[in-house]
This record gives C-alpha cells, structure tokens and sequence, in this order.
C-alpha cells in the first residue's frame, strides 16, 4: 500500500521526501501511520530499483532539498499496479482507498472499468462481521446497540460505495 501511494503522489509530481509523509499521512496515516523509518528506506530501495529518482535543488531558506520523481519505470509500475491490483487491493478497505486514490492515473476507462467491477463483485456478495455457522449475522441478530451501530454504519457505507460504483461504471462503459 505504502508503495502503491508513493508512486502515485510521485505521478501527480515531483515531491520532497517531507511533502510525500505528509500526503501519505493525510491518505492513510490515522490507519497506518508511517515512520521515517519505514518511508526513507523504501525510498532508498526504489531508487536503487529504478522507480524514482532523487534530484537535488536549492532550498528555499535553508539547505538544498532532494526532490523525487517517478521514473518511466516507475509510471510503468504504478499503471500495472492499477490494472492488476492484488485482491488485498480489492477486499481491504484502507488499500482500496489507495487504489481509489489513483486509479485516475490509469488513462484506459476499460480498465478503470474492469477494477470498480472487481470491487463491485467483492460488495455484492454475502458478508458478516459475524455469522452463525454459514448464515451471516445482521444488525437485526443483535441486542447490543454497539454491534447494532457497527453493522448501520457498514451498511450505510456499502450502499453508497455501490451506488457510485455503478454510476461511474456506467460512465465508463459510455466512454469506452
């Protein structure tokens, strides 16, 4: 996920290391937060990989600043991460926003059409965050006000999740 996000603030354009934390952290840092010493070592590792490269410019104030930039490799990457996501990408709500982030940078509607049908077939099937044998349990099944709340609340999301994904599918097939 961590990487998937670099790529694509580094597609929106070049960034210092501080300004991509903190477009990171704004996406997912209350759910994942990230540490310095998670990011800069990843950096590192893309680079060496050929993913990113590291351009040093004068500082504003102070000393000079690295700037990064997505390589063509990298561009590559991130546009077959967006294409073929893995279904973590698809089943996971906080990898999905990833996805979701940047899937404007895959420029074909069809595949861009061909993801949102991925989550699409994920939200319709039958889900529970708790189930009785095969049954799945539903707010009704439930005393308790705060399961109650946890299933309104999911519910509530799913509904409107589908209800954009169907529109903007029908959106992409117009354009395709």
């Amino acid at each position: 996920m961590l990487e998937l996000a670099i790529l694509g603030f580094l597609q929106d354009g070049r960034l210092h290391g501080y300004d991509l934390r903190k477009r990171i952290a704004a996406l997912t840092g209350h759910v994942r937060p990230i540490a310095d010493g998670t990011l800069y070592p990843l950096l590192k590792r893309m680079e060496a990989a050929g993913l990113l490269s590291r351009e040093l410019e004068p500082g504003q104030v102070a000393a000079p600043r690295h700037m990064l930039s997505l390589t063509e490799a990298g561009a590559k990457l991130l546009r077959h991460r967006l294409r073929e996501p893995d279904d973590l990408f698809i089943t996971d709500e906080n990898r999905w926003f990833t996805m979701l982030a940047f899937l404007r940078h895959l420029d074909d509607p069809a595949a861009q059409a061909a993801v949102l049908r991925r989550r699409l077939h994920f939200l319709t099937q039958p889900a529970s965050f708790f189930w009785d044998g095969d049954r799945p349990l539903r707010a009704a099944d439930f005393d308790d006000a705060f399961r109650q709340g946890l299933f309104t609340i999911a519910t509530a999301t799913t509904h409107a999740e589908l209800k954009w994904l169907r529109q903007t599918l029908a959106a992409l097939e117009q354009a395709s």
